[in-house]
């Protein structure tokens, strides 16, 4: 049994930014100082080359976005590259995990391993820019893009973008927090007005930008959608001198969406945005500065010279504020012709072992055991159920499409879904090249100690033939998501799902192998919460939810399958029978670009079940584990405004794990809050009978709400209950605090 190793992210730092030759990482005063000099030497043109792209046609451009260097001052192209789970359109690079997949592991010290190692291969290619973490909440569970974030909680939101957003850094890569802001669903993106309340704003949609700006993060992207229906990216609510980023304490630069500007120049200039992207126009907007629009703006004086220089300041004191001054490796890709005989792609691979581990541990430990009915022999053997065991079932049939490598050859933005789903498509997209998929892996590792039969479609007559009879089957489905755009769609869904089905009759075809064999297995791969309404068949002894987790897939099932790694993952949201039991809805229909009003406010996912007292199948939080876990001796200490919540967690079972502890807060009930909300959580990997002092801290922010006449987060009085447990549902300690 394989306990999380703290030495993959040991290893990480230790090769990380020690590996280079860079200059120090400076005080934002010391690189705005730098930065400044820079800029009193530049010309207009030079100013004008720093905030806006140079195009998509650009014969020199090499990623997805770039600036214009001005080489006499020492200052490259600026490259920024996709996405959030790896680099996107470049060869010899890892496929990593999405973000909920990371989500689901309830660990920040894999939260920033994963950092780490993206930042390794950003800088390794010589892309200043990680345009990541997306932090879009998932108000819908059908958006299509919220895997590339952490789920509908923003707490775990947050800690998700702090410690991605740390690693990465660390290494001296640039991280760009996105989208700013409400950037909840693909249809209607390019214009719809997410329109929200101050105090939900700031709880919610704003909370994971605020641990962002605490960690320290270089820039932001303003997002397509209006909010509150001003554009996103001439809101200077949000972006302006006076908007929320710089009142947070904000530093770096604003950059636009890909063709998220619109009207004037000096409209967005004045709101507070200080790049635009790619630099002309696409889709429907974009272009705003190109055309000499921004230099005749400050010529005539609508956008001052003044501006102009802070804007050019930013961006170069975030390049300075970071390091890559000095000693950073040149760009040695080129993502718009991937042809390794193209001279501007040079093919070095920044792949390595500590980067395939990481992948391959959080792939794992994102897999979330849902049902585990198993059943022991008198010698104590697993019969049925999990952990398999090697050479007791002599008959195994593994089915569905998802089980098979997938296309690789669909398209830059992975626009199809004929094989296991790792990632979902779009500019959030990876690398596919080193994907391992499940019936490689498990064929691999079976060997001949079992006779294998296999259905890899989703035929439904062809599984039921290929289970009937065997000792174990485990069948494979998946439901996918993406990025709407001037893109085909995706077995019918255009960016949001269409539904909450398994795509290809996925719940269908489970029901048929489950008639047919008494120890059914099932993995889901899916970029969110899908219909289980299957998952009660007596057949199905287990259920594995494996989210997107990347090109280690295989590998990854095949260790928690076997019991090589005792699952730890937890639900980083709920999952219900049906889309009603979420409160809200992906509108699709609109007579142009609709006003979205949420009105639902604070209640996303399981406050919103919490609230109308729904019963989901599988709650936030939750997760089996291979061994059974104690809690015991709660103690609350501290006073107003820092309080230390300690409890002992025991491994209480036969085997080697790791628990997930997770911390809610019940506020006073005048408090107007959810009736639970996650402030906590912890990884504690145990030992057969060991155990550990877990202490969790709740600060003044976590007690307070936010107050919208004074605009600050403002301290509550009254009793509030603490409950700590293994998910929000399953509470094993409660205790009070009285301010």
């Amino acid at each position: 049994m394989i306990l999380p190793s703290t030495l993959v992210l040991a290893g990480l730092l230790a090769s990380g930014a020690n590996a280079f030759t860079t200059r120090k990482s400076g005080t934002w005063d010391d690189s705005y100082a730098l930065a400044n000099s820079t800029v009193a030497q530049m010309t207009i043109d030079e100013k004008i080359g720093i905030v806006k792209g140079t195009g998509q046609l650009s014969s020199t451009r090499r990623c997805v976005g770039d600036t214009t260097a001005v080489s006499r001052l020492g200052v490259p192209s600026i490259c920024f590259q996709d996405g959030p789970a790896g680099l996107r359109l470049v060869k010899n690079v890892t496929g990593f995990p999405t973000g909920i997949n990371v989500a689901s592991t309830f660990s920040r010290r894999l939260m920033r391993a994963r950092g780490v190692a993206l930042g390794e291969e950003w800088r390794g290619k010589g892309a200043h820019v990680f345009l990541g973490p997306a932090m879009d909440i998932m108000r819908n569970p059908k958006a299509g893009r919220a895997w590339e974030s952490f789920g509908p909680d923003p707490y775990l939101n947050g800690e998700g973008a702090y410690e991605t957003i740390v690693g990465v850094q660390s290494v001296g890569v640039q991280a760009c927090a996105k989208h700013l802001l409400a950037n909840n669903q693909e249809h209607w993106r390019y214009g719809l007005s997410a329109n929200i309340d101050d105090r939900t704003m700031h709880e919610i949609y704003f909370y994971p930008f605020l641990r962002s700006i605490e960690a320290d993060v270089a820039s932001v992207m303003c997002a397509y959608n209006r909010f509150n229906d001003t554009s996103s990216c001439h809101n200077a609510g949000l972006i302006g001198d006076n908007g929320l980023l710089r009142k947070n304490g904000f530093k770096g630069y604003v950059v636009s969406d890909w063709g998220a500007t619109h009207d004037s120049a000096a409209d967005n200039a004045n709101a507070g945005l200080d790049m635009e992207q790619p630099g002309d126009y696409i889709v429907i907007g974009g272009g705003v500065f190109a055309n000499n629009a921004l230099k005749n703006a400050v010529s005539g004086g609508t956008v001052t010279t003044a501006r102009l220089n802070q804007m050019v300041a930013r961006i170069l004191a975030s390049w300075y504020h970071l390091g890559q001054d000095s000693g950073y490796p040149p760009t040695n890709f080129n993502a718009q012709n991937e042809d390794p005989s193209n001279s501007l792609n040079l093919n070095i691979n920044v792949r390595s072992d500590a980067h395939t581990a990481v992948a391959h541990e959080i792939a794992a430990a994102s897999a979330v055991l849902l049902k585990n009915n198993r059943t022991v022999n008198a010698a104590g053997a697993t019969t049925r159920g999990l952990p398999a065991v090697k050479g007791t079932a002599k008959t195994i049939a593994i089915i569905g499409q998802d089980a098979l490598l997938p296309n690789l050859n669909c398209g830059e933005l992975n626009e199809c879904n004929d094989g296991t789903m790792s990632v979902g498509w779009g500019s959030g997209s990876n690398l596919l090249d080193y994907l391992v998929p499940p019936i490689d892996a498990l064929t691999a590792y079976i060997g001949t100690s079992a006779t294998i039969t296999t259905s890899l479609s989703n035929d439904l007559t062809a599984a039921a033939t290929a289970a009937k009879g065997k000792d174990m089957a485990i069948v494979f489905a998946n439901a996918m998501s993406g990025e709407l755009g001037s893109y085909t769609f995706v077995v019918g869904n255009e960016g949001d799902r269409n539904d909450l089905d398994l795509w290809y009759k996925g719940g269908s075809m489970i029901e048929s192998v489950a008639a047919q064999c008494s120890n059914t297995i099932v993995v889901i791969h899916s970029v969110g919460p899908v219909s289980f309404s299957w998952s009660d068949h007596p057949n199905i002894t287990g259920i594995f939810y494996a989210g997107a987790p990347g090109e280690q897939t295989g590998p990854a099932i095949v260790d928690v399958i076997y019991g090589l790694y005792n699952p730890s993952g937890r639900l980083p949201f709920s999952i219900a029978d049906d889309e009603s039991s979420y409160g809200t809805t992906i509108v699709y229909n609109s007579l142009g670009f609709p006003d979205i009003n949420y009105t639902e406010k604070l209640l996303l996912d399981y406050r919103y079940m919490d609230a109308q007292s729904i019963t989901p199948r599988f709650e936030f939080g939750f997760g089996l584990s291979y061994t059974t876990f104690a809690y015991s001796s709660l103690s609350i200490t501290g006073s107003s405004g820092n309080y230390t919540i300690s409890f002992q967690v025991k491994n209480s079972g036969a085997l080697a794990g790791t628990e997930k502890p997770q911390l809610y807060l019940a506020y006073p009930a005048a408090a107007g809050e959810p009736k639970k909300v996650l402030r906590g959580f912890e990884e504690v990997p145990l030992a057969v009978g060991a155990s550990q002092l877990v202490s969790l801290t709740l600060d003044k922010r976590a007690m307070s709400v936010w107050d919208t006449p004074s605009q600050s987060y403002v301290p509550v009085s009254g009793t509030f209950t603490v409950y700590v447990g293994a998910s929000i549902k399953d509470i094993r300690l409660t205790g009070t605090i009285v301010i």
